[in-house]
């Protein structure tokens, strides 16, 4: 059939799309919505993991500090709902704006620097964020924040059920992986992947790479931060928590066990890892142990990650005829 895609990999991102679409149904036909809850988590974070890819894999910006987007949004719910204020396009655009205007900031400081200067900059600046939400005692600080109703929007787009939260988490993340894509292969993606190879060229070229570079940046926040307003809704409670540079570095491995510069790589390694996590613990106290021998060996002998090892069978395939 002509319509299936041709290779290994997109077999399997298509197969994962189409088991991923009816899970709600498939889950509460099983009587298990526990592993609604930890899918929906894990394609939350899928959505995060996106937007980083699309400034490390495919722009070469190795950041330190993209869970401070995910807080952004997720305060964005937080926040005016403890005044009362439970409008879901507030919400959205308030997470939208103000993490567009805080990487406009830091990225024009952070993209300066090149290397272990930026990474270490836009973790700087993460921190600033984390210490900042837990010096407000009116919210929490520490001790987090609690949201009492999720996002209102209108009765057919409602979050309030798991299942409808499920299918706006799921529709935001086909949005983001449909809106990347188009973005690399468009005349402003290929900019950033050449100025990744070879940002002197482009610029000789004509390209000013510091503006496109920037501009890159500033999506990849946005996008972000639509992960951090649905971990709001879906978790019910926030704290400063999920914004330190140990859960940037987590979104780093989940973009890397599911390959760097690939599209769908992004979503299955963040599955993969929060699957592992989950399962890992119920095994031992000592998972984190076990957790970490698989995630170094991967960086060390699994080249590509999950899509590098698809398309080696590509390869062999071809290979043999």
């Amino acid at each position: 059939m002509n319509w299936l895609p041709q290779t290994v990999s997109g077999r399997v991102y298509a197969a994962i799309l189409l088991l991923l679409a009816p899970a709600p149904l498939l889950f509460e036909w099983a009587n298990q919505p526990f592993y609604l809850d930890l899918l929906s988590r894990a394609l939350i974070l899928a959505i995060a993991v996106v937007s980083l890819n699309l400034i490390l894999g495919f722009g070469g910006m190795v950041s330190l500090g993209h869970a401070a987007y995910i807080g952004i949004g997720a305060y964005c719910v937080g926040i005016p709902s403890y005044y009362d204020y439970y409008n879901g396009w507030l919400h959205l655009a308030l997470a939208l704006s103000v993490s567009a205007s805080f990487a406009l900031v830091t990225g024009a400081i952070s993209l300066r620097t090149k290397g272990v200067y930026f990474i270490m900059i836009t973790m700087a600046f993460s921190q600033m964020v984390y210490f900042t939400f837990l010096s407000l005692e009116e919210y929490g600080a520490d001790d987090g924040l609690v949201i009492y109703s999720r996002s209102e929007f209108p009765q057919w787009m409602t979050m309030e059920s798991s299942a409808s939260l499920y299918y706006w988490i799921f529709a935001l993340l086909l949005l983001s992986l449909f809106f990347v894509h188009r973005l690399v292969h468009s005349r402003f993606g290929r900019v950033i992947v050449g100025s990744r190879f070879n940002e002197a060229r482009m610029q000789a070229l004509g390209f000013d790479t510091y503006r496109y570079r920037l501009t890159c940046y500033v999506i990849s926040a946005m996008i972000c931060s639509l992960a951090g307003v649905l971990l709001g809704n879906f978790t019910g409670f926030i704290s400063p928590d999920m914004i330190g540079w140990a859960r940037s570095g987590e979104l780093i491995f989940m973009v890397i066990i599911g390959g760097t510069g690939t599209f769908f790589g992004p979503l299955v390694g963040t599955i993969v890892f929060v699957m592992l996590e989950e399962f890992l613990s119920l095994i031992t106290v000592y998972w984190h142990l076990i957790f970490g021998v698989m995630l170094v060996a991967l960086v060390l002998f699994g080249k590509g990650g999950i899509h590098g090892w698809l398309s080696l069978l590509d390869r062999k395939r071809d290979e043999h005829g």
